[in-house]
């Protein structure tokens, strides 16, 4: 088992508090947006080895892969560990985006790299070539626009928006959305009023500030309708974004602590506040379509949504006769258990399928495997191989604080 150090991300959006808080330390005095937890090349954790050096992850996975992943997982993820954590702490909008499939991405990142376009470019869309489908479990509550609504209730929202608007003010590229969601087929319905909207250019910026003027002045009477209210708070932040209008098409998600969604390919999504831990396939590929000064590009964009209106993808975790809580997601590349170990608790099995990723919220723990112990405090992480096995995670001797953990493993649900 090796203990790691995590690199830790200032994007714009993140909390200035919420990651020390959690973790227990001094604020840095910026945004702290994103800990990394993983051995994604751009930010890989480094390991402390037995000797007191360190290593960056990826390295130390590449030395021998089959004793760090399993042979199976070495061979199905060429050698690379498949999943990538973070702690994730939004204090604005993140903008809006979504994830390429494995067979997209890998022939999108090709061509790119044959055509030359830097890895570092502004204006690149595809970092590498694996797909991302992620999950966000909640520590505080958390807001999130998630997927499409039907396409009856997002034209009932734009409706209401021309009705505060009132007669002879309306923006005519709102009263096209509301004629394109009127579709008899309700994908196309989708597909057109978001295409509309991302490429209107000034028709879309001036329709944006029309639209959070009218609902800021109604005030208190749309405080009970959020796709409008969200309208005006993103339109504060993002003025002009086609993003402020691509909201009323997309479903409103509100998490409590504990509470889960799953984000697979073509789910298009934005995290708008809260502080969670996410777990995804290892991969930084992300199409914006919006709420972002960074690049957009439409054409790919519009290849890459799935234009269908469904439900909110919640996840329940799932109670094994181990009584190891797990969130498993529909994806062969992780699932997350939560651990809770009152003072004196006995241990508690962490369930493992091949390498496994440990993060300490709360409280001390030992991770306890055949080949040797390891002590992990509060913001303490470890990397545990494949060959390590079976961990389990104690309470420390004498502990009067409850620990709480996090372990990242892959699926056991849906296996290699």
């Amino acid at each position: 088992m090796y203990a790691l150090t995590n690199v830790t991300r200032p994007y714009a959006w993140g909390s200035t508090t919420a990651i020390p808080d959690l973790l227990g330390r001094e604020p840095s005095g910026g945004p702290e947006a994103e800990v990394w937890l993983g051995a994604h090349p751009d930010s890989p954790s480094v390991a402390t080895m037995p000797d007191g050096s360190t290593v960056p992850l990826d390295e130390l996975i590449a030395t021998d892969p089959v004793a760090a992943l399993g042979a199976d997982a070495a061979a199905s993820f060429d050698g690379k560990l498949p999943f990538l954590a973070k702690i994730l702490a939004a204090a604005e909008p993140l903008s809006l985006q979504v994830h390429p499939t494995l067979e997209q991405a890998r022939e999108a990142f090709a061509a790119e790299e044959a055509a030359g376009v830097p890895r570092d470019a502004g204006h690149r869309n595809y970092k590498d070539d694996n797909h991302k489908p992620e999950m966000i479990v909640a520590l505080t509550d958390f807001q999130a626009l998630c997927g499409f609504r039907p396409a009856a209730e997002s034209r009932r929202l734009f409706e209401q928006l021309i009705d505060l608007l009132g007669s002879g003010n309306v923006p005519a590229v709102l009263s096209d959305v509301v004629q394109d969601l009127a579709k008899a087929d309700e994908s196309e319905a989708i597909r057109a009023a978001f295409a509309r909207l991302i490429d209107a250019g000034t028709d879309v910026a001036d329709a944006t500030t029309t639209a959070s003027e009218a609902i800021t002045s109604a005030g208190s009477a749309t405080s009970g309708n959020p796709g409008l209210a969200t309208v005006a708070t993103l339109a504060e932040k993002y003025p002009g974004d086609p993003g402020v209008l691509l909201s009323l098409l997309l479903n409103h998600v509100t998490l409590a602590p504990g509470e889960a969604i799953y984000l697979p390919a073509g789910n298009i999504h934005a995290y708008l506040q809260g502080l969670g831990v996410e777990v995804m396939a290892s991969s930084d590929n992300v199409l914006r379509g919006g709420l972002t000064p960074k690049h957009v590009d439409a054409a790919e964009l519009m290849k890459t949504v799935a234009f269908q209106a469904l439900p909110v993808p919640r996840l329940e975790p799932v109670m094994t006769e181990l009584d190891q809580q797990l969130w498993q997601p529909p994806f062969r590349e992780f699932q997350l258990q939560r651990v809770e170990l009152a003072p004196g608790a006995g241990p508690v099995p962490l369930a493992q399928n091949g390498p496994l990723l440990v993060i300490v919220l709360a409280g001390s723990t030992v991770l306890d495997s055949p080949r040797g112990d390891l002590r992990l405090d509060r913001a303490g992480s470890a990397f545990v191989p494949s060959r390590e096995s079976p961990v389990n995670l104690h309470a420390v001797s004498g502990a009067t604080e409850t620990a709480l953990a996090f372990a990242v493993t892959l699926s056991g649900a849906h296996p290699l």
